[in-house]
């Protein structure tokens, strides 16, 4: 059975999106047939960042989201795949970038950063993430990922699992606090831990290699829904000091004096920078 969906292709500036102009075209899932549309104004070469859906969201429920986070300078690119736990629609999604920006004749030719790549996923778009840094043809092109909220091991069987040891990018992994992430129940098998429980973290937090900057916290009194608006401002720092090397941007996350460690509204934190 063939299944169509649409996928949508964010990319806006820090400029204003008022003169925005829209270009589709076609992308193959294996049968799955999808139609992209791509929303652009360039002036200059940016950083790209790929966002992965939580289940059964797209990227035109949060556009937003988008508008906000390339206002600092970032390509900001999403889809409309509402089960992208996989990572397949993302890989394919930063294939068409990639070729887009090699092909002279496109409109988006040399407008992206490619060293400068990051990614983010939400809920089951936590799993695709890890998912598309790690199982992926394009995972190396990967240079930093946020998750929030990223589906425990067990969970993500049901999209393929991940290994956590095998990410080798700086990594800012992020939960929520309350029950819907973390029930406090401990036996995945018979019991419903939550979404994303402290367990998890610590989890791939330790399965991580020691030599590669990595992060984990929660967001204290959180609930699973609030995880994309409650992590918004440090996903944003840690964007801007791994992707454009903003040094102000990264005090907020990084060394011994780091605002997160000083900040209530987080908890759980730990890493090794």
């Amino acid at each position: 059975m063939v299944i169509k969906s649409r996928v949508f292709f964010k990319i806006v500036h820090k400029c204003s999106v008022a003169a925005k102009c829209q270009v589709k075209f076609p992308l193959q899932q294996h049968s799955r047939k999808l139609v992209g549309t791509i929303f652009y104004k360039f002036q200059a070469e940016y950083p790209l960042i790929v966002v992965v859906n939580g289940s059964n969201t797209a990227a035109l429920n949060y556009e937003p989201y988008f508008e906000r986070l390339a206002s600092w300078g970032f390509v900001v690119v999403g889809n409309d795949d509402r089960q992208a736990g996989t990572g397949i629609s993302t890989a394919l999604t930063l294939a068409y970038m990639l070729e887009q920006n090699q092909n002279s004749d496109s409109l988006f030719y040399e407008k992206m950063d490619v060293q400068n790549i990051g990614i983010a996923g939400y809920s089951q778009g936590g799993v695709g993430a890890v998912r598309a840094v790690t199982e992926c043809e394009n995972s190396g092109l990967y240079k930093t990922i946020f998750t929030g909220s990223a589906a425990h091991s067990y969970l993500a069987k049901m999209w393929g699992g991940y290994d956590a040891s095998k990410v080798s990018i700086p990594w800012f992994m992020t939960a929520a606090a309350g029950t819907s992430d973390d029930t406090g129940a401990t036996d995945a098998v018979t019991e419903w831990l939550g979404v994303a429980p402290l367990s998890s973290l610590v989890e791939n937090y330790d399965a991580m290699p020691d030599n590669v900057f990595k992060l984990r916290a929660r967001v204290a009194g959180a609930e699973h829904v609030e995880m994309q608006m409650k992590t918004d401002g440090y996903m944003t720092a840690w964007m801007l000091y791994q992707l454009q090397g903003d040094e102000e941007a990264g005090k907020a996350l990084i060394g011994k004096d780091a605002e997160i460690l000083g900040n209530f509204n987080w908890q759980d934190i730990e890493k090794n920078r």
